[in-house]
Formats: structure tokens, sequence, C-alpha cells
């Protein structure tokens, strides 16, 4: 992960725990529904790890979501 889009990567994973969160989904259940561990799903929400748009499109597919949702970001 480039550490120049670190700021990116922090919104994406704030926004993906946000709409987790409000499905009332744990890190275990969404990652098992998009068939990845719990740890990658932690990662991808702390920032820890870059994600692909594969996985990306997995979580919007599963929360019920557009793409665009994840990548509304706002002031931090």
């Amino acid at each position: 992960m480039d550490k120049k889009h670190s700021d990116n990567y922090k919104q994406l994973g704030l926004n993906i725990a946000y709409y987790r969160k409000s499905k009332g989904l744990s890190q275990s259940r969404l990652a098992e529904k998009i068939d990845i561990s719990r740890t990658h799903m932690s990662r991808i929400e702390t920032a820890d790890c870059a994600v692909s748009l594969d996985i990306i499109f997995e979580i919007c597919k599963t929360l019920e979501i557009a793409p665009k949702q994840l990548f509304d970001f706002r002031e931090i």
C-alpha cells in the first residue's frame, strides 16, 4: 500500500465499518459473507492493507450499497 494514500484508505475503512455496523454485521460475519478472513476484514477497516476492487464490490453487494458510498470521504 502506498503511504501517500493512507488517509484515503483510512476513510474507506471508516466507511466500510459504518455501513457494516448500520446493517448489524460483525466483522466476522461480513468477512464470512465475502469469503475473506476476519483478520483481513479488520486490516481493511483499519487501513493496515490495500484492498482490491473485487473485495470492494463484494462488500458493497453484501451491504447493499453503491461503491460510490464507500468513497464519499468526509473530513477527519
